[in-house]
């Protein structure tokens, strides 16, 4: 699986850095982020509830 966050959507809400934090970080300007190394979602079984739970759905997880 392959995790992105669209910044041209992103609202900066934190519902991803709070739903799955080892995968999601916010950057300085507050919109969400994946952390460096984890765009495989590394198996965190949160990362689809976060993708999920995005306001604006900016988070694209791709199947392999």
């Amino acid at each position: 699986m392959r995790v992105t966050i669209d910044s041209d959507i992103c609202i900066g809400s934190g519902m991803c850095a709070l739903t799955a934090p080892s995968v999601f970080d916010q950057d300085d300007d507050g919109y969400g982020s994946v952390r460096p190394g984890r765009e495989d979602g590394a198996g965190d079984p949160l990362t689809k509830e976060a993708a999920r739970g995005c306001p604006v759905q900016a988070i694209t997880i791709a199947e392999d």
